[in-house]
């Protein structure tokens, strides 16, 4: 059987223990949280979370389905295979003296990065981009060494007027669901 990752996108109620409930279910089948990413909606009172998962379609459609039935949570979409816009951020210290700043700094710009903190050693880097663009930075900067990387894990929205936002459309599906 074979395994492909996956982008599950999930709206879900702000309270204590949804994400907790949500990560038992991945974590009871068996699945690797490769990333998650959490964060508010348009629409008051309710989350975003983007998942990140490996495992065949017909396993995470399971997952899916099991995780569209917990009460908080509003609506999951797998949207592994449509046109998705998908980004991640990035900070990155790197080890920095007098005579490595300019060629540090350099990078960043190549890359269209921002230093947000200098230090007499370091500089610290924030990057947005996809998985790969943060990788190839990495690369680069690992020659002059990185002393600290903190990453958000992977946002996921689809592209174009439609996709699984939390708009109108999920405030209502939200009501019929409580009903």
């Amino acid at each position: 059987m074979a395994t492909n990752q996956h982008t599950l996108v999930a709206i879900v109620q702000d309270k204590p223990g949804v994400l907790n409930r949500m990560a038992s279910l991945f974590r009871r089948r068996g699945f690797n949280i490769e990333s998650i990413a959490v964060g508010h909606s348009e629409v008051a009172h309710l989350s975003r979370v983007t998942v990140i998962v490996n495992g065949s379609n017909a396993m995470v459609e399971q997952v899916r389905k099991q995780l569209d039935k917990l009460i908080d949570v509003v609506r999951v979409s797998d949207i592994t295979g449509d046109n998705i816009t998908v980004r991640e951020l990035a900070l990155v210290k790197v080890k920095a003296n007098s005579a490595t700043r300019s060629e540090i700094i350099e990078i960043a710009d190549i890359f269209r990065a921002n230093i947000v903190d200098v230090a007499s050693d370091s500089l610290t880097i924030e990057i947005t981009g996809d998985e790969d663009k943060i990788e190839s930075m990495l690369k680069l900067l690992k020659g002059f060494g990185v002393k600290e990387i903190a990453r958000t894990g992977r946002v996921a929205m689809v592209r174009g007027a439609i996709g699984a936002s939390a708009g109108e459309k999920t405030a209502k599906t939200h009501a019929k669901k409580q009903s």
